[in-house]
């Protein structure tokens, strides 16, 4: 099931009497309610054996991020605690149950945005008191993880371990080697009986920009909105073969050959278009159209020129070969089994398309979820908690919010 996706204001308003339905599903055996709000979305969800989305509710904060060109904490938190009992409501309405039907309350304890992570805390300890449910903290990082093995488990596939996971995002670039936790059963990461969890190493992360960061400011730079990662995928597939006004070779780091940086690419963009003062009126033109609320792909293409197009392009081939060859590198040090790519810029076309092509021809298959599990969600959060509520890792009323959480 994907996520039902909504703009500020449109979820229901914040009706606080119990739920009347009977949750359906009565068979499955561990069903569990994430809350998410890690960063500028306010998520929820129900997850039944970790692995079955009943529901999936996601309040998105775009329009009130978009003009600043980025999330302001401060605006986030207040969204959050605007969005969070509606959109928990709603989830347990998809679902069709009442809050005293679920087993528990996974909740995102980081990493994040402090007053963001402390709304979805507060609340989810909150329920678990009244309700007498287990709490369960979750680690946003290893959310991404599962969100991979929930859109597999819907193909009737399983990633075989160990693998390399790459996490790309707004805020994240980070490469963790995934293994089976000691004592776990051998074979298939979660095999039909028993309780599997992953262990996990880190193997690089970005020194600087995350990569979608990067896909944000480059937008920005050339009037393209917020956020950039969407529209700028799209925009690279329209070129027409017209050749780069730039080569941007590849991106060099010293130490650890899985670290990755954008910030020098983001910055060879930014004096690129200085050098060129061309760009200069077509840019205005889209920035005015931006502010007229002018946003669509179809709305700015007309006003992206040839060369801007074939910038565009030349970016995304930069960012799209560097995650991948440090992936695969990665993969291949390690002995993986399967790639597996999670996070908002795992929704790329062309990234897709090229682990897709990469991978199949080193022999290792490649696992991304749907788009809509790509980006933050609560489903990811469920899935995650329900390994840790089976190996009884709970929470108690001291959990507090971690920003700078740890994965490995």
């Amino acid at each position: 099931m994907s996520p039902t996706l909504y703009r500020r204001g449109e979820i229901p308003g914040p009706d606080l009497q119990p739920l009347e339905c009977v949750a359906q599903n009565e068979s499955m055996s561990v069903r569990i309610l994430g809350i998410e709000s890690s960063c500028d979305e306010t998520a929820a969800a129900v997850v039944a054996d970790g692995r079955e989305i009943l529901s999936s509710v996601v309040a998105s904060q775009i329009d009130v991020h978009r003009k600043y060109g980025g999330v302001v904490p401060e605006l986030a938190s207040r969204e959050h605690l605007r969005q969070i009992v509606p959109v928990v409501r709603e989830a347990l309405e998809q679902a069709k149950m009442r809050l005293a039907d679920v087993d528990a309350i996974g909740v995102t304890q980081g990493p994040g945005l402090v007053g963001a992570l402390l709304v979805g805390i507060t609340y989810g300890k909150t329920l678990a008191a009244a309700l007498q449910k287990p709490l369960v903290a979750v680690n946003h990082l290893e959310g991404h993880v599962h969100a991979v093995f929930l859109e597999a488990h819907k193909s009737g596939r399983e990633p075989k371990l160990p693998a390399v996971c790459l996490i790309v995002s707004g805020g994240h670039t980070v490469l963790y080697e995934v293994t089976k936790a000691v004592g776990a059963q051998p074979e298939m990461a979660v095999p039909q009986e028993g309780v599997v969890t992953f262990a996990y190493r880190k193997i690089g992360q970005t020194r600087d920009d995350a990569a979608g960061e990067a896909y944000d400011k480059v937008a920005k730079l050339l009037g393209l909105g917020y956020p950039g990662g969407p529209i700028l995928d799209r925009l690279a597939a329209a070129t027409n073969g017209v050749p780069a006004p730039v080569k941007f070779g590849s991106i060099k780091t010293r130490g650890n050959p899985y670290d990755f940086s954008f910030s020098g690419l983001k910055t060879a963009v930014l004096y690129h278009v200085r050098e060129h003062p061309e760009y200069t009126p077509e840019i205005r033109s889209r920035e005015e159209a931006l502010v007229r609320g002018e946003r669509k792909y179809e709305q700015l293409l007309p006003l992206c020129s040839p060369q801007t197009l074939a910038l565009v392009r030349e970016f995304q081939n930069a960012v799209v070969r560097d995650l991948v060859d440090r992936t695969l590198a990665a993969a291949e040090e390690i002995s993986a089994e399967s790639v597996l790519v999670s996070g908002g810029v795992a929704a790329n076309s062309q990234l897709r398309t090229t682990f897709e092509e990469r991978a199949g021809a080193n022999g290792l298959e490649v696992f991304f979820p749907s788009r809509a599990l790509s980006t933050d969600n609560a489903a990811m959060i469920a899935a995650a908690a329900y390994f840790r509520f089976r190996a009884g890792q709970f929470a108690d009323a001291s959990l507090n919010a971690d920003p700078s959480l740890k994965l490995a």
